[in-house]
């Protein structure tokens, strides 16, 4: 009996040495969103404004995508949506968030997912953002074989085939990254980009070059601006309770 419980002694003493240690696979895990959002409505604010492009914009060609008799049945090309300025110089597609200025606040994480949609052969929208643990339903509407291709630097890559046409392949990406690739590896043409951050405070500029942050907490905020093929532009705000801080943004062609 004594040696029994010597044995279950010793026994116990090792596993605390082992976990004190981080012996065996255990990892630490990251604390659960919170279910509740920390900012008071009754004091929130917004930042509003818009995108433009200066000077005229370079024509570009549209996209081939003959390659495809299922995708030429739809359209034989696309117009190639990398650079999109509409009028009054309106820039389309970039994707405006808050780059700094919230501090240690945690935000919950949506339960509905984002769709991107794989459509006439695009990407449908081209421009999205998410949160880091919100689902990304990648569609494949078309009748025609799809690659989803994601190649993030700091999010683990994935590349799905999707050969059915209403296929759907759900994604969750682990950390912040601005922005994540998408691409077909089957239709070259084909490309998105996700912004993934740990706030829901970003937006993608519209036809009219405008975007809005909303319910944010009074402060000061580095606004970012970015774009695939422009680059990218920071502004700072500061807004009070129940105020909204307008900025602009203007882009030109490196080129």
């Amino acid at each position: 009996m004594r040696r029994h419980a010597t044995v279950l002694g010793l026994a116990v003493l090792l596993g605390s040495l082992a976990a004190a240690c981080g012996g065996g696979s255990q990892e630490a895990q990251a604390p659960p969103p919170p279910t509740e959002n920390p900012v008071d409505p009754a004091t929130a604010g917004s930042v509003a404004g818009r995108v433009t492009f200066e000077g005229t914009p370079r024509t570009l060609p549209p996209m081939k995508m003959d390659s495809d008799p299922n995708c030429a049945a739809q359209a034989p090309t696309a117009p190639d949506e990398s650079v999109v300025v509409g009028g009054g110089g309106a820039l389309q597609n970039v994707f405006v968030y808050v780059k700094d200025g919230l501090g240690t606040l945690r935000f919950p994480v949506p339960a509905a997912a984002v769709v991107l949609d794989q459509k006439g052969c695009r990407y449908v929208p081209h421009v999205l953002g998410v949160q880091v643990g919100q689902g990304v339903e990648v569609l494949n509407s078309d009748p025609t074989l799809h690659n989803v291709h994601a190649a993030p630097a700091s999010n683990s890559e994935f590349n799905t085939g999707q050969p059915i046409q209403g296929m759907k392949h759900t994604h969750r990406f682990s950390t912040r990254e601005v922005m994540v690739p998408f691409k077909c590896d089957v239709h070259p043409w084909m490309h998105a980009w996700v912004g993934v951050l740990d706030h829901p405070f970003f937006a993608v500029s519209g036809a009219d070059g405008s975007f809005q942050l909303t319910g944010l907490p009074p402060g000061t905020y580095t606004i970012e601006a970015w774009h695939e093929t422009l680059g990218t532009q920071t502004q700072t705000v500061t807004i009070g309770a129940k105020e909204t801080g307008n900025v602009a943004f203007s882009f030109k062609s490196t080129t």
